[in-house]
């Protein structure tokens, strides 16, 4: 099995193993009563439905965090340097980790506490407030982690490079559009994997594009990746993808909602309110999501299929993307034929393969 290979199998066990364990626990703390017992515990401490509920809240993540942590050193910071991806220090990394934890505790106690009080005051029609919270959150955040998120894991600059400005400026011109800002994204300090995307929407939609990428490829190569990316912000697939999570977080509290009051009282439980339900909120989220990953996946491919395609007619520069797809793939490991199940499943972008195949296709198509 050659490296590309071996580093994705990897790195799907360790997500398989990871999810298993996570659907173990909750299982757990369901079937044994544990989620009941940690309830009654966070009630001791505080007669405040809020306190009670953070400090529920917090136990579980704990609980999980702690179970979780071997599997994600291992995943994000073993299998990165042996792989020779990594650039990190074990220091840098952990402050990572941090970072990231301390984000996700402060997210998700808000998450629980909002439900909840939800499903207090609203038990018919939580689902509803509830889903139209979360869209509000996402829309929110779409437009705020450019400037507010992800300058906590990465340093960014305008691009300096007055090649890439004039190449991008002309494409601007070929399809009568403006140009969102243009940064550097600083992730060659911490590997050596290459990336760009569009981030934000409004006043902070931008394209960001990685140093690593500005290094090791070639004007005519950066340029047939903007155009790509040029696309996602001509065709507002960010939008797209927005109004798709939308309706999936509504059909999933729509299932919950319906499902949770029989479930409540099989596994005796004071209410749908009662924040012991979380395991089983948790549980059933997660089953929907299962189900509804092919879709979502399938549905992010077309996207980028139709930016590859965008990026090819803007350009006219077949070799410059089929180079610029091997030179990525090989900078990132990534297997360039997966197999086609789990590329269905598991994939939101084609396979370099696949790609190819889509140049090579629109090239005879204009012959």
């Amino acid at each position: 099995m050659d490296e590309p290979k071996r580093y994705e199998s990897a790195k799907h066990f360790v997500a398989i193993t990871g999810f298993v364990l996570d659907v173990l626990i909750l299982l757990y703390l369901l079937l044994s009563g544990s989620s009941i017992w940690i309830r009654q515990f966070a009630e001791t401490l505080s007669n405040s439905e809020w306190i009670s509920i953070a400090v529920y809240t917090l136990i579980i993540i704990g609980i999980f965090k702690l179970i979780d942590l071997p599997l994600s050193f291992y995943s994000g910071y073993l299998l990165e340097h042996r792989f020779g991806l990594s650039r990190q220090s074990l220091t840098s990394w952990i402050k990572d980790q941090v970072k990231a934890v301390g984000l996700g505790i402060a997210l998700s106690l808000a998450a629980v506490e909002v439900i909840y009080q939800l499903l207090r005051d609203h038990p018919d029609h939580w689902w509803l407030y509830a889903s139209l919270a979360f869209i509000t959150f996402v829309v929110l955040m779409t437009n705020l982690a450019p400037v507010l998120l992800l300058p906590l894991f990465f340093k960014f600059r305008p691009v300096e490079n007055q090649d890439l400005q004039n190449r991008v400026a002309r494409l601007a011109r070929r399809t009568n559009t403006s140009v969102c800002g243009i940064f550097e994204w600083s992730l060659g300090e911490k590997t050596r994997k290459a990336n760009a995307a569009v981030v934000g929407w409004g006043n902070t939609r931008r394209i960001i594009v990685s140093d690593t990428l500005l290094q090791n490829f070639s004007g005519e190569e950066i340029e047939v990746i903007m155009a790509h990316e040029l696309c996602h912000h001509v065709k507002n697939h960010i939008w797209q993808g927005i109004a798709v999570q939308s309706l999936l977080t509504l059909a999933g509290f729509y299932v919950v909602g319906r499902a949770l009051p029989g479930f409540s009282l099989k596994f005796g439980f004071r209410g749908i309110a009662d924040v012991a339900t979380l395991p089983l909120f948790a549980l059933m989220m997660m089953a929907l999501s299962v189900l509804a990953l092919p879709a979502v996946n399938y549905f992010l491919r077309r996207l980028e299929t139709a930016a590859d395609l965008y990026a090819l007619d803007m350009t006219g520069d077949a070799l410059a993307f089929v180079s610029s797809m091997e030179k990525l793939a090989d900078l990132n490991l990534a297997n360039k034929a997966p197999n086609k199940i789990i590329q269905f499943i598991f994939h939101s972008h084609p396979s370099v393969e696949d790609r190819i195949k889509v140049a090579a296709d629109r090239v005879g198509q204009s012959v």
